[in-house]
């Protein structure tokens, strides 16, 4: 897909992402997967904010929250393959469009569990991302390891006691830190 090359992506990611594209395109004709219609929406408002911070999480495991579309989770698992990617949706009909998605970008071993946050009893994550989902901070902390940092796509969570902001590598783009072990 030319308008991928066009953003500096080899031909393997192009062709990831690309697979990705086309079934939500699909999907979304179903499912509302997002109100956004033309490639260049797409583009700009689901692919674009994650390539920007590409390189944000660090080797390991990462867990999307409520990863609906894809964006970010499944963008990261079809660019970082040293990422452990775990993908939590609990809507039905998202949850088979990601499943679908994973082995259309060629990442079997991401993991897509129909589970809600406060539901998940895996392991934690050295990255948790969250896109356009208010969710209370606390709620989140015990699925970060220690040391590791939340990615919110969209609007500033508010900051409680025990959390700082690390960065906004990216206009709608925050990192946070926890500063204190919540994994007991």
């Amino acid at each position: 897909m030319q308008a991928l090359r066009e953003r500096g992506l080899s031909l393997d990611e192009s062709s990831r992402l690309g697979a990705w594209l086309r079934l939500l395109d699909q999907w979304n004709a179903r499912v509302n997967l997002t109100g956004l219609r033309s490639l260049d929406l797409l583009l700009h408002h689901l692919v674009d904010p994650v390539l920007a911070i590409r390189d944000l999480p660090e080797s390991g495991s990462l867990l999307d929250i409520g990863s609906g579309n894809g964006s970010p989770g499944l963008i990261w698992a079809a660019l970082r393959p040293d990422l452990r990617v775990t993908l939590l949706e609990p809507r039905l009909k998202r949850w088979a469009f990601l499943r679908d998605a994973v082995r259309a970008i060629g990442r079997p071993d991401t993991r897509v569990l129909r589970d809600r946050h406060d539901e998940y009893e895996g392991p934690g994550a050295e990255t948790v991302s969250v896109r356009a989902l208010a969710l209370p901070l606390d709620e989140i902390s015990r699925l970060i390891l220690p040391r590791g940092r939340l990615v919110v796509l969209g609007a500033p969570p508010t900051l409680g006691v025990h959390w700082q902001a690390d960065a906004q590598p990216w206009p709608g783009v925050h990192v946070l830190r926890c500063r204190v072990d919540s994994s007991r």
